[in-house]
């Protein structure tokens, strides 16, 4: 019986999220870029890692600490681009193939060092991760709004991930000092192998910024809204009735942001003074009010109005509707649940719980 090696698995499973994304033009988009070559990152060191455990070949080692050290580099670049307003070519982002170039010259000329130096990468890049998403969902302004939640998540869970990884690599190297590596194999199978995988789909799910099933846990409260926080979200408020920018699946807080003629991060604090939430919920509530008329007003199939509420996902619809209205749309419509008065200009339906 043939031998497959479980990296060698966790590696066809990277694949076909790859060749999904591809075959939805992912690479057209300047912000999913990155978590491609992210992706056949991961793709490469589980396969890497399935030939050196699997096969038992030396040979290929000192190819896995210059791919980790890559995947650590481009983790960091596919959530930093995602966080950037106006996206730029990936030259911008040159000085981060230093890393790799580093354990390179290591190998060559002093190999000694090269395990602390991928510790170390991935400490700092986790760290920076996380650093990254201490500003909450809406610092990625260039994630869609109907995923923005999730996006954050899975840069939280790479950024603990990268730290979780390093740790793993100084266990290994205290089992080789006092017990001759006897757990090492068992450490790198298991650890690394789910570890890609949760990395992948995590990469996956960011591009592709899918919605949120539940809402994080609530915050502290935030500052009291200063008078150009109400300016402004009277302008977004003004923007949205008017205009119903919110109908536009691919909207982000970089376009809306654009719109109004400010900072990403200026559009992101008022919202969050003044109603308590994040840009991607006040948005979301939007959406959910709309459909919640049409649910009441028309005989429209509820996929269609879904798409024309600003969702590309009936899973995230229902999901986003059940927190925002407490109910699913079908039951909704069954009941007769009355819609806001005309005079209501909440941006909100319902109170989010």
């Amino acid at each position: 019986m043939i031998f497959v090696p479980l990296p060698f698995v966790v590696a066809l499973l990277l694949v076909i999220l790859l060749v999904r994304m591809v075959r939805q033009n992912d690479w057209a988009e300047q912000a999913k870029r990155p978590f491609l070559l992210l992706i056949g990152a991961y793709t490469l060191q589980s396969i890497i890692i399935g030939i050196r455990w699997g096969y038992d070949v030396l040979d290929i080692l000192p190819v896995q600490p210059v791919v980790a050290a890559m995947i650590a580099a481009l983790a960091w670049i596919s959530f930093r681009n995602l966080a950037a307003e106006h996206q730029t070519s990936l030259l911008r982002f040159w000085p981060h193939i230093l890393p790799s170039l580093l354990i390179v010259a290591l190998l060559i000329f002093w190999r000694d060092p090269v395990g602390p130096a991928v510790t170390a990468t991935f400490l700092g890049y986790g760290a920076a991760l996380l650093w990254l998403a201490r500003s909450g969902p809406d610092a990625l302004v260039s994630s869609r709004l109907d995923g923005a939640l999730l996006s954050y998540r899975s840069l939280v869970i790479t950024g603990l991930a990268l730290i979780a990884s390093s740790i793993a690599d100084i266990a290994i190297s205290l089992d080789l000092q006092q017990s001759g590596g006897i757990h090492s194999g068992a450490i790198v199978a298991v650890g690394n192998v789910i570890t890609l995988l949760i990395l992948g789909t995590a990469a996956s799910i960011a591009s592709g910024s899918q919605s949120l099933a539940a809402q994080p846990a609530e915050a502290a409260a935030p500052p009291a809204p200063s008078e150009e926080d109400d300016a402004i979200a009277r302008a977004l408020e003004s923007l949205m009735q008017s205009r119903q920018i919110y109908r536009d699946a691919d909207l982000n807080l970089g376009r809306i942001a654009r719109k109004l003629n400010l900072p990403a991060r200026r559009v992101s604090m008022a919202v969050n003074r003044v109603h308590g939430m994040s840009v991607s919920q006040y948005v979301n509530d939007y959406r959910i009010r709309a459909a919640c008329d049409a649910l009441k007003n028309t005989d429209e199939p509820v996929t269609r109005l879904m798409f024309d509420c600003g969702f590309i996902s009936k899973s995230n619809f229902n999901r986003e509707f059940l927190r925002v209205a407490g109910t699913n749309p079908t039951e909704f419509r069954r009941h007769g649940n009355h819609k806001p008065e005309a005079s209501d200009t909440r941006p909100t339906l319902f109170v989010s719980r």
